[in-house]
């Protein structure tokens, strides 16, 4: 580190051992060796000029994000400054990495150009907007990464339309509200407060995209869409299994993916392991269950034929039987046309059920409520059609999930989260048990092992 940066970093006790190179690396290049950052450095006409910004922020940035700082750094109003200095500089970058409740408030307020005051309410529409912008910036920094982690969904398909990131932050910013439908127009500060502190994923967000934009931990040749410490969580997983499809015809896309693994126990998070498909595989539902039985933890995902997207977290390995499984970590989500999550509301355990070929039972697939009124039923004869109940007392705040009660299925995919599970050595026995119990299951486990082994060919360490 150079003189002029020791001096800049000294003048700053914000930061930790490791941060001041880079945050005085990207300051002088803003204030051009300078100790101070010009406003007309960066706008030009009343307006962010796009040649400074990429110099100061890169082309990655939403633009109007790069306002919304500039309100921060500047200020607004009769108190605007026409310069910024280093620690004011740091903070901005410091209050959203690991800012305080309060710190990350006024972050809000003065990127929204108002002084933070808790009698002030915030309007919820800039409040969205600002959501969206944080949105915009991340899924365009990883859209440019040149890492294999973006480049298998990227080749597979995956994408990141502007109406499903424009809904991430959306739903990013629909829980400050107790409706999450139906938000007020204003928001005060003891909800904002309430938010920040629940609001994981915004945390994530924040974090991510003012690392990228400070250049934190950034090394030449580093193909991390997000540098971060090692014991960060990245939001976009992994894909294990993708490279062996010629042609994957993918229905979601990368905002989806961030949306989903964002509610994963974090374990989960690094690593999505693809088994099986309808576009794939066939509509098949002994293909299906042959394919995601003994698979660990998964993530079921449908899509209707009205183009609603949906699904679940499944916490237990599938398997057949006549009881549910899983755990209170399970939760139901929508993809489109909104992105909302419905959590366990522990009120019963009608996690996940599965069973095939059974006379005194329902024969398919059931996330939540209860036989005939699943909160996710996939039936397996005939296969291809679904059901979503008005209500699942198994899930909180849910609402139907299709956008019929019953509907054909257009897509669905089941994907393994984190590493696959080691097979357990009385898997054997058990195997044996069901065969004695249910006779068409022979073909259905051998199917399963046949998945098991392909999979294990394919099984690369975690990126």
């Amino acid at each position: 580190m150079g003189n002029t940066s020791k001096k800049l970093a000294a003048k700053c006790t914000l930061l930790t051992k490791e941060e001041p190179k880079y945050v005085a690396a990207t300051f002088r290049a803003a204030s051009k060796n300078s100790e101070r950052i010009r406003e007309e450095d960066l706008i030009v006409s009343g307006k962010i000029d796009p040649v400074s910004l990429e110099k100061f922020w890169g082309p990655q940035i939403d633009p109007r994000l790069a306002q919304y700082l500039t309100n921060f750094l500047f200020g607004s109003g009769p108190q605007k400054s026409p310069t910024v200095d280093f620690n004011r500089f740091a903070e901005l970058y410091v209050y959203n990495v690991r800012g305080t409740v309060e710190e990350r408030m006024i972050v809000i307020y003065n990127c929204l150009g108002m002084d933070y005051n808790e009698d002030v309410e915030l309007p919820y529409q800039l409040l969205k907007e600002y959501c969206e912008s944080i949105v915009s910036t991340y899924i365009k920094m990883v859209k440019s990464s040149s890492s294999k982690r973006v480049r298998t969904w990227q080749d597979k398909g995956f994408r990141a339309s502007a109406s499903n990131v424009q809904a991430l932050g959306e739903a990013v910013a629909a829980t400050v509200g107790g409706d999450l439908d139906s938000p007020q127009h204003h928001c005060t500060a003891a909800q904002l407060t309430k938010w920040l502190q629940s609001n994981v994923l915004l945390k994530q967000l924040a974090e991510l995209v003012y690392v990228n934009l400070y250049g934190i931990n950034k090394k030449a040749g580093d193909e991390s869409p997000t540098p971060l410490p090692p014991a960060a969580p990245s939001l976009l997983p992994a894909s294990d299994g993708l490279e062996a499809m010629p042609d994957y015809p993918a229905f979601i896309d990368l905002s989806h993916i961030v949306w989903i693994n964002s509610h994963l126990p974090q374990q989960y998070q690094h690593k999505w392991r693809f088994l099986f498909s309808t576009n794939i595989h066939g509509e098949s539902f002994s293909t299906m269950t042959g394919r995601i039985i003994d698979q660990g933890p998964s993530v079921i995902i449908l899509e209707d034929s009205s183009g609603y997207i949906f699904g679940g977290f499944a916490t237990a390995s599938w398997s057949f039987g006549p009881n549910f499984t899983g755990t209170d970590d399970s939760f139901l989500f929508t993809c489109a046309p909104k992105m909302r999550v419905y959590p366990a509301t522990n009120y019963n355990d009608h996690y996940q059920y599965l069973n095939h070929h059974t006379k005194t039972l329902p024969n398919g697939l059931l996330m939540g409520g209860q036989f005939q009124f699943g909160g996710i039923w996939v039936s397996a004869e005939p296969f291809g059609e679904g059901a979503s109940a008005e209500s699942c007392s198994t899930f909180r705040g849910y609402r139907r999930l299709s956008k019929e009660p019953t509907f054909r299925i257009r897509n669905l995919e089941v994907w393994g989260v984190g590493d696959k599970p080691a097979l357990d050595k009385d898997e054997d026995e058990r195997d044996m048990s069901i065969l004695d119990t249910n006779p068409d299951a022979k073909a259905i486990l051998e199917m399963a092992g046949r998945a098991r082994h392909s999979e294990g060919l394919r099984e690369e360490p975690p990126l």
